[in-house]
């Protein structure tokens, strides 16, 4: 709509709207849960609140990037397909926020809004040469393949945002730090529709985080953990996949590594015990992080970091000369940092433990 507008102001108008949006609104929502009973009631150890939360926060989110959405970016064909898709996978996620909907209806929703996009045209029809580190290297055509590849894309991602949201603003953190790493590399390489749209579901993430933050006064519910899974799947579509070098392969699987790691490992580690791959348990990475002695700010500082790490990866194959070099040096850093902060935790931890101990040894 603002097309007199250049790029970067309509890119930073983007970030600003839908941060503005999601910020007032949740508060609105949150009242809206309590009314429609989207409370989230701890009932199994799995949740890490002890008192009922509402839900459904997700609706901020996907009003402050669907209102920035329309307003800056460019609505062509793969665009429209995204919007309306996201329609249908915030509806069946607030009706899953009232009342739980069984896996393989979620799964079939997810499946719909993903041939919605598909048929407006957000499809990965290349996959370049992993090895080709050249923007003219080999890449692959998919043929009939294309189609039932990108919905598998699309509804994996979407279910992997949605597993990982476990603790008090981990999904939502984890989901900005790869949209700000996929819009740096829109920037790159030039896709300034792309970064418009990648900026406006920061700024909703942006604008909803305090209110999620550890203690959380709302949670964002299916309704916003599959909304940003979809976003990013799509848009990683029509705005990485396309082009015929090792990053845009690399950029999207890495800026979601964190999801798409714990939900692989998760299907694996249920599908091991002979059990449904969609069924719930207590062995994602943000558990396992507590189960060390972290606390749950601790536990989502270590994977904002390690996503953010993971992310750099990506930016950095994107990048040229000089910024490559500085951007290995952060991740160096940053990996560095990370595990002097794990082994100071354990080793407080172990601590801690052996003074437990001693302490009941004295009473018997």
């Amino acid at each position: 709509m603002f097309y007199f507008l250049d790029d970067w102001m309509r890119l930073a108008l983007a970030l600003a709207v839908a941060f503005l949006v999601a910020f007032s609104f949740t508060p609105i929502v949150k009242v809206f849960a309590q009314k429609v009973g989207a409370i989230d009631i701890p009932t199994d150890s799995r949740r890490m609140h002890s008192t009922p939360i509402p839900r459904m926060g997700g609706l901020a989110i996907f009003l402050g990037f669907l209102i920035s959405t329309v307003l800056f970016a460019e609505i062509n064909r793969p665009l429209q397909g995204i919007l309306i898709g996201a329609v249908i996978i915030v509806a069946s996620g607030a009706v899953d926020d009232i009342t739980p909907l069984r896996a393989w209806t979620k799964l079939g929703l997810q499946v719909i809004a993903a041939a919605v996009a598909v048929y407006h045209g957000v499809v990965i029809e290349i996959v370049s040469d992993f090895f080709e580190f050249e923007s003219h290297g080999d890449f692959m055509m998919l043929g009939v393949l294309a189609i039932p590849l990108t919905v598998i894309w699309i509804a994996a991602v979407t279910n992997s945002v949605n597993l990982i949201d476990g603790l008090d603003g981990l999904a939502c953190g984890v989901s900005t730090i790869s949209s700000v790493t996929m819009l740096i590399v829109a920037l790159i390489v030039s896709e300034g529709n792309i970064a418009i749209v990648l900026a406006a579901l920061a700024g909703g993430c942006v604008g909803f985080i305090p209110y999620n933050l550890n203690p959380a006064k709302i949670f964002m519910g299916d309704t916003g953990s599959q909304l940003l899974g979809f976003v990013l799947a799509t848009v990683s579509v029509i705005g990485m996949f396309k082009f015929y070098a090792l990053f845009t392969f690399a950029v999207p699987l890495l800026s979601l590594a964190v999801p798409i790691l714990d939900t692989a490992f998760a299907f694996c580690r249920r599908i091991a015990k002979g059990q449904s791959p969609f069924k719930p348990d207590r062995g994602h990475f943000h558990h396992r992080l507590m189960d060390i002695g972290l606390s749950q700010k601790q536990a989502v500082a270590v994977l904002y970091a390690i996503s953010a790490a993971i992310g750099l990866v990506g930016v950095v194959a994107a990048a040229p000369g000089f910024a490559k070099l500085c951007l290995i040096i952060v991740s160096f850093a940053l990996a560095i940092i990370v595990g002097l902060f794990l082994a100071k935790t354990k080793k407080q931890h172990d601590i801690m433990q052996c003074d437990a101990d001693a302490g009941v040894g004295a009473e018997e």
